[in-house]
């Protein structure tokens, strides 16, 4: 597959036109996976997130969980939650490392503060597998082409988040997604989620942003 055009930043760039972005290919039993994660993680997670929203709570002011708008499906926005990590208040896109709590740290190195988007997962605003979700500010400087991104539900992990997550340029994590929604089928999605294992153990990719991100511009 062709990398997608990445966008010229010298130049003003006009936001895709979501109304006409193509069907994706057909996969009949991702949602079946979905709920199969939910059931078979559900008596670990759940106990592992009170247990988290617990010490959220009564380690610094403010919610338990974060809520943010992102895009999801065919530009369709949606709230996404997360854990608090950082200090109450007007948090950026970006984290400000000197407002994330020290409870906020390692939840961020486990990628535990995602834990909340199993309920995203559950609504049927994301996947188990997919594209990781994005913010307006990323879709208005996408080419028509990378919009291709939007044809299928956001997820907790996919091919960008076990290929190298945010060390990988932002264009290049965008190709990734690309190149999943073309073959993305039951055995691929399994073998992403058995590889997030390790990548969330080993911290892969977990910290930092591309330069090219535009969540560092708007952030």
């Amino acid at each position: 597959m062709a990398p997608a055009e990445e966008p010229d930043p010298e130049s003003a760039t006009t936001p895709p036109d979501l109304s006409a972005l193509p069907a994706p290919r057909p996969y009949r039993l991702q949602r079946a996976l979905d709920w199969a994660v939910l059931i078979a993680a559900s008596p670990v997670l759940v106990p592992i997130g009170l247990l988290i929203g617990a010490c959220v709570g009564l380690t610094s002011r403010g919610p338990v969980l974060f809520r943010q708008e992102r895009v999801g499906l065919n530009g369709d926005p949606f709230e996404v939650y997360k854990f608090r990590s950082m200090v109450d208040g007007d948090n950026p896109l970006v984290p400000d490392p000197t407002r994330i709590t020290r409870v906020g740290a390692m939840l961020r190195r486990w990628s535990l503060d995602e834990l909340p988007q199993l309920l995203n997962v559950a609504k049927g605003e994301m996947s188990a597998v997919g594209p990781r979700p994005t913010v307006a500010s990323q879709v208005d400087r996408y080419t028509q082409a990378q919009a291709r991104r939007l044809t299928v539900r956001p997820g907790l992990t996919g091919l960008a988040q076990v290929s190298g997550r945010n060390s990988l340029a932002w264009a290049d994590r965008i190709d990734l997604d690309l190149a999943y929604i073309d073959s993305r089928s039951l055995r691929r999605d399994v073998d992403i989620l058995v590889r997030t294992v390790s990548t969330v153990l080993t911290g892969e990719g977990a910290d930092g942003h591309d330069a090219d991100d535009p969540m560092l511009a708007d952030g």
